[in-house]
């Protein structure tokens, strides 16, 4: 009950409905007792919990068909949404975005619609993310075949700048060769002069997303989906997720 639903006095001899209408509060709920948590839903909730914190990247889909897999539990979607409400708990999902393009520099038509990739060093892809941290973050660059879906090369940094891009893409090109086709995002990392330089340096040429059109490189935005979701935030919500666990 709320602190303004608590003044709410029947023996006041200002009408009830009045009192309601001063506090702002609705009349059929004034005096309404909250319905105790049920010994099955307490259980579905401890459930949940150990899913969450063992998979904290699935949403309430997958939740509800793994209490069937896991525990022989048929349970609505709805259900497992309302209770997830409850105990304040949530699948991690992508946030913001790293991609701000530089209105100044050039962008590249995108090369790879329609084209079949049969072979490696055919077509390289880059992308940048970031990785969550107790204080700030730190910033992901990788390079990946699209073939074979191998991560080639990649730097980690604290500053979302152009340098461990560059660092990336010249340490591939010395360890694998070069490919025909380099494709990345609109990013201003990817478009600046200093980055394209060094591709058009190697006869390498250069492909960019469509604006908004995260398909266009999919298979790293699968690679930042498993290390973000399903490998470093699946540690970060193990160590936070002792608050939500439901006491038996």
């Amino acid at each position: 009950m709320t602190e303004r639903k608590a003044k709410v006095d029947r023996g006041h001899a200002l009408a009830l409905t009045r009192q309601c209408a001063l506090l702002a509060v609705s009349r059929s709920s004034a005096f309404r007792t909250p319905s105790p948590v049920s010994d099955e839903d307490t259980q579905l909730m401890r459930w949940l919990v150990e899913l969450h914190l063992r998979h904290p990247f699935k949403g309430s889909r997958r939740l509800r068909d793994d209490l069937w897999d896991e525990y022989g539990l048929r349970a609505n979607r709805r259900r497992v949404q309302r209770l997830m409400r409850l105990m304040g708990i949530q699948a991690l999902y992508p946030g913001s975005k790293n991609t701000r393009p530089n209105p100044h520099h050039k962008v590249y038509p995108y090369l790879l619609r329609h084209q079949t990739i049969d072979r490696v060093n055919q077509v390289w892809c880059t992308d940048i993310t970031y990785i969550p941290m107790r204080k700030g973050f730190l910033y992901l660059v990788a390079i990946m075949d699209w073939y074979s879906r191998k991560v080639l090369s990649w730097r980690l940094s604290n500053t979302l700048d152009t340098t461990p891009c560059i660092e990336a893409l010249e340490a591939t090109i010395r360890c694998h060769g070069t490919p025909e086709i380099f494709n990345s995002d609109q990013g201003c990392q990817f478009t600046s002069e200093t980055f394209t330089d060094v591709l058009k340096h190697h006869n390498i040429r250069i492909s960019m997303d469509g604006k908004g059109r995260w398909m266009d490189n999919v298979f790293i935005e699968r690679l930042w989906h498993n290390i973000k979701y399903e490998k470093v935030g699946r540690v970060a919500v193990k160590g936070a997720g002792r608050k939500n666990t439901v006491s038996k």
